[in-house]
């Protein structure tokens, strides 16, 4: 019988222990922790989509992610950081998702926890109705599904990047297929991409894309600026993997003649999410109310 997901907490972080582990490494490290069989293994989740296996270990990776436990040096591949070595300390035989809470950025991420906790002491003077709970775990999922598309994201070449980021543009409703192109990657003089919003071209959106790690700052905003000058484009959208800092979200409020959008990791990451950008739908849930006219006589 596969075990309870929280069960999956400690003997994952555990595996980090002595260094990296790919994907395929920690599933057989969970399956000799817990000595699964081969039945054990096939046991699907009740989507049927993925194994129960399989979905509690990505779900894990995914809490000690936000939790800021343990990262991902290369695509498939888990590390302990610094801290999730110290939590490990802290807690050298079982973890529990309160345990996660007490971290400050999990206890952000994972709002839905506290209600679902069965914890009597938990938020005594609300009480959540079904429409709320649901509405709490699909901004979960939601959550969770947009950082691993930025996972996904920063692991993609500069030239694929900078195509996902016009398609993206172009599925928002700016332009069309034919309308949108990618500038040359080795002249593109600060310009990543070009958008037609009509069909003779007289009116471009031009677009900046960086990977980046670092915050963006108003200097690279204002180069931006600069380059839309040169090309007497007005409208223009800046979009990065990483943040922008204080002073590029003060520049592009004060500049004058020109309209420009920042778009940050975790807008990216959500925009794809809700235009079906590098994901696809994969169970689709019906809720309904009762219709009272149809009982009235």
């Amino acid at each position: 019988m596969v075990p309870q997901f929280e069960k999956f907490l400690y003997p994952f972080l555990l595996s980090l222990k002595d260094g990296e582990l790919t994907i395929k490494e920690m599933r057989e490290r969970i399956t000799a922790y817990f000595d699964l069989s081969e039945e054990d293994l096939q046991v699907r989740t009740k989507s049927g989509k993925v194994t129960q296996v399989n979905d509690r270990i990505g779900w894990a990776r995914q809490y000690f992610r936000r939790a800021l436990l343990i990262d991902i040096p290369k695509n498939g591949t888990y590390c302990l950081t610094q801290r999730g070595k110290d939590f490990l300390k802290k807690h050298p035989k079982s973890i529990t998702i309160d345990d996660l809470m007490e971290i400050p950025e999990y206890a952000t991420y994972n709002v839905s926890h506290k209600p679902f906790s069965g914890n009597a002491s938990v938020m005594e003077d609300e009480v959540l109705t079904p429409d709320a709970q649901l509405e709490q775990v699909y901004r979960i999922y939601q959550k969770n599904t947009a950082a691993e598309i930025l996972d996904k994201v920063m692991a993609l070449s500069p030239n694929m990047f900078e195509r996902l980021v016009v398609d993206l543009l172009v599925s928002m409703g700016y332009g069309d297929k034919d309308s949108a192109q990618v500038t040359q990657y080795s002249h593109d003089e600060g310009i990543d991409g070009i958008i037609y919003e009509d069909k003779l071209g007289l009116d471009k959106i031009y677009i900046q894309a960086k990977r980046w790690t670092n915050s963006v700052g108003s200097p690279e905003v204002q180069q931006f600026s600069g380059a839309l000058v040169g090309k007497k484009a007005t409208k223009g959208v800046f979009i990065t993997t990483s943040t922008f800092t204080s002073g590029a979200a003060k520049f592009v409020e004060t500049v004058s003649n020109q309209k420009i959008i920042l778009i940050d990791g975790e807008r990216l990451s959500l925009l794809m999410f809700q235009y079906n950008i590098g994901v696809q739908t994969e169970n689709v849930y019906i809720t309904k109310r009762i219709d009272n006219d149809y009982f009235e006589e």
